[in-house]
């Protein structure tokens, strides 16, 4: 059989072809469940401190005195005069609604546990010199969240999913009948071909045969309607949990050095299911539906490092200024899939077959695990704040605004191999394809607090910008917050509410001659957080 390139319906986009390149890339057996959107997951995520900081929309850069700041400028650590125990719990909601071709859908039931900055931070004078001060802490955070579910469905009589299988098929140079056992294509052609969803036939105006997806048999051959309806159903769970050790000093109370080594422990889970099926009531068209479900696991641990100064040029104004390094993970991915497909009457014996990955592995291996390393961006930030009757007592305080302006570069995601043969040429086509696909991008926060005596009120919002590339694809998260406060005898506590507007896209698949079809999705969630801590 040929494996030439599929039929083309109109001219090349840049999104399709973007967006099929990374959407192989990532699919193959090397590391097959990353995909450009995927990635974000690690990195595109909000302030998570504890709840005066979240109340005050994440910005605590130049603000000082929290045990956010062991993640965020690690400077801050050292206005801590003594110590502090502190935990804080915390609960997620998130209501989804999404628009896929015209069609409307909601999903509101997303609950999930969170735990904001939590963990110890000791003060102490200094010993010498002009270091009057030297804090240490040891906290951990909840960084990422990844608990949420969605589904939406819509009719198509443009594109189906099963090109993408016949893109990939006709690209690899791998005869179809030796591709279900194929590890140079991603399991879902090696299912897709071992179920007769893909197949060559001759086209109107070809020599020779073309890779075909069966559902677009009649469009592409005989000049049949098509209509297919597509529906996508996808579960996320796990997060990122990040423990880590901070170390900060002051010269004189008016200069402010610290840094903090973060570990974070990744944890992710996506089980998927995308369906597809015949709308045109014809019974004889050699399609009838195919039914992808998958199951991507993925699990990792990696190192970061957070620098940052504090300076206090009066007593009421703070400057900071942090840099937060990329974190190297060493990640390990796992899948399994199960294919279903009717194809009508197109084979000698009708009806419905059914292939699982496990059944394409060679000489019955067990579930293979794939091993990678990924470094996430780099973010800089620079921070102010103005403190209200700023003092030394900090009774003697009356509130403060802060604001922080952070630039992150989503274009430097990479990827590298993790196996012993040193080969990285596989890699580097990862990362071009993620240079064209993301842009850098701002994030701001700004908030303040009025303080009364012992009862505080605060007030925030966050912005991240869209990491996107394409004009075409709309994203960003906003976040309003608001909370009181309670501090009396060295005992406080702290109670937050933050309500979140997410914007983002969603593809069901990517084909490489046509423009791609997308969800978009608008996320509205809320997440309540309490604070609790005694100084020590």
């Amino acid at each position: 059989m040929n494996t030439r390139t599929i039929h083309t319906l109109i001219q090349k986009t840049r999104i399709g072809k973007l967006c099929l390149v990374a959407g192989m890339i990532f699919s193959t057996d090397t590391a097959f469940a990353q995909i450009p959107e995927d990635v974000l997951k690690y990195s595109w995520q909000p302030v998570n401190g504890t709840a005066r900081i979240n109340a005050v929309g994440g910005a605590m850069g130049s603000l000082g005195g929290d045990i956010t700041a062991t993640f965020v400028n690690p400077a801050g650590l050292a206005f801590y005069k003594t110590g502090d125990l502190v935990i804080s719990p915390g609960f997620n909601f998130q209501n989804n609604k999404i628009d896929f071709r015209g069609t409307p859908s909601s999903n509101s039931k997303d609950k999930a546990f969170n735990l904001g900055a939590s963990g110890y931070v000791a003060g102490w004078p200094g010993r010498r010199g002009k270091w009057t001060n030297q804090a240490l802490s040891i906290a951990v955070a909840r960084t990422a969240n990844f608990n949420s579910s969605y589904s939406y469905s819509g009719l198509n009589d443009f594109s189906s999913g099963a090109e993408q299988y016949a893109a990939e098929a006709a690209s690899s140079g791998v005869n179809l009948d030796d591709m279900p056992f194929s590890n140079r294509v991603s399991f879902g052609t090696r299912m897709a071909a071992w179920n007769y969803l893909i197949d060559s036939a001759s086209l109107p105006g070809h020599t020779g045969q073309d890779v075909i997806s069966m559902s677009m048999w009649d469009a592409l051959k005989n000049g049949g309607d098509y209509l297919v309806r597509q529906s996508q159903w996808t579960e996320t769970s796990g997060g990122i949990t990040e423990i880590a050790l901070g170390y900060a000093a002051t010269m004189n109370d008016k200069f402010y050095l610290g840094g903090s080594l973060g570990v974070p422990i990744v944890n992710y889970e996506k089980k998927s299911r995308f369906r597809e099926e015949d709308m045109t009531g014809n019974t004889n068209n050699n399609f009838n539906f195919y039914e992808l479900n998958e199951t991507f696991k993925t699990k990792g641990v990696g190192v970061n490092l957070k620098l940052g100064m504090i300076a206090k040029p009066a007593e009421f104004i703070r400057l900071g200024l942090a840099v937060h390094s990329p974190t190297w993970y060493a990640m390990e991915d796992s899948y399994s899939g199960t294919m279903s497909v009717n194809l009508d009457q197109y084979r000698t014996t009708p009806g419905t077959t059914t292939v699982t990955s496990n059944q394409l592995l060679n000489n019955n291996e067990p579930t293979p695990f794939y091993k990678y390393q990924l470094t996430s961006p780099w973010r800089f930030m620079v921070s102010g704040s103005y403190v209200l009757r700023e003092a030394e007592d900090v009774k003697m305080q009356k509130g403060f605004i802060t604001a922080d302006v952070e630039y992150v570069t989503y274009k430097s995601n990479k990827f590298a191999n993790a196996d012993d043969s040193g080969d990285n040429s596989y890699y580097e086509g990862v990362n071009e394809v993620m240079k064209q696909y993301y842009k850098n991008a701002f994030n701001f926060r700004l908030g303040g607090e009025l303080k009364f005596t012992t009862i505080m009120t605060r007030l925030g919002f966050s912005y991240l910008g869209n990491p996107y590339a394409d004009p075409e694809l709309k994203a960003n998260k906003m976040f309003l917050s608001g909370g009181l406060g309670y501090r009396n005898a060295g005992f406080f506590i702290d109670l937050t509410y933050t309500h979140a507007l997410r914007k983002d896209v969603d593809f069901p698949y990517r084909l490489p001659d046509k423009a791609n079809t997308f969800a978009t999705m608008r996320n509205n969630g809320s997440n309540l957080m309490l604070t609790v801590g005694i100084k020590i």
